[in-house]
């Protein structure tokens, strides 16, 4: 019974390290940019905001899979479209971590460094560094999701665990 009681205390102080306002977000959100957004709800409620946050949930989801299929086919091109879309989209509600690593694919896509400054010759390290990003993406905008699905009060899970 012991172990039992020891791991439920391990697993507690996960569960209270999530964001619980907007402040505590502040490493992956842009406030200012989010305040807009939530600037045009009617007061007391957050049906507008949450429409658009959770429309971006959507297409952030399809075009992670669209750029998973890009990398499998090589398609840098595809990537760096890709890439420069959901930056867009991103910084559109405030999303600076997932925007830096959507600008960064975008640069690899255009076969240049994660600057875009200089060019990256060799496939291989960029298909690496694109993987790596990628991956850095996804991990990133798993966690404002959960974070912003909080702050709205959903406490069901996120659609997809990719």
């Amino acid at each position: 019974m012991a172990p039992t009681e020891t791991t439920k205390a391990k697993e507690e102080p996960a569960k209270t390290t999530k964001p619980r306002t907007l402040a505590d977000m502040a490493d992956s959100i842009d406030l200012a940019t989010f305040d807009q957004i939530l600037e045009m709800d009617e007061e007391g409620e957050h049906d507008f905001s949450q429409g658009i946050v959770y429309g971006f949930f959507e297409q952030a989801e399809n075009t992670f899979t669209q750029m998973e299929i890009a990398l499998k086919e090589t398609n840098l091109g595809e990537l760096s479209s890709l890439g420069h879309f959901l930056k867009g989209s991103s910084a559109t509600i405030g999303l600076t971590k997932v925007k830096d690593a959507c600008e960064k694919i975008q640069h690899y896509g255009a076969g240049k460094d994660e600057t875009g400054n200089n060019d990256e010759p060799d496939l291989e390290v960029t298909l690496d560094k694109i993987k790596k990003t990628l991956e850095t993406a996804k991990r990133d905008y798993k966690e404002v999701e959960a974070s912003l699905r909080e702050y709205f009060g959903d406490a069901a899970e996120p659609a997809s665990s990719s």
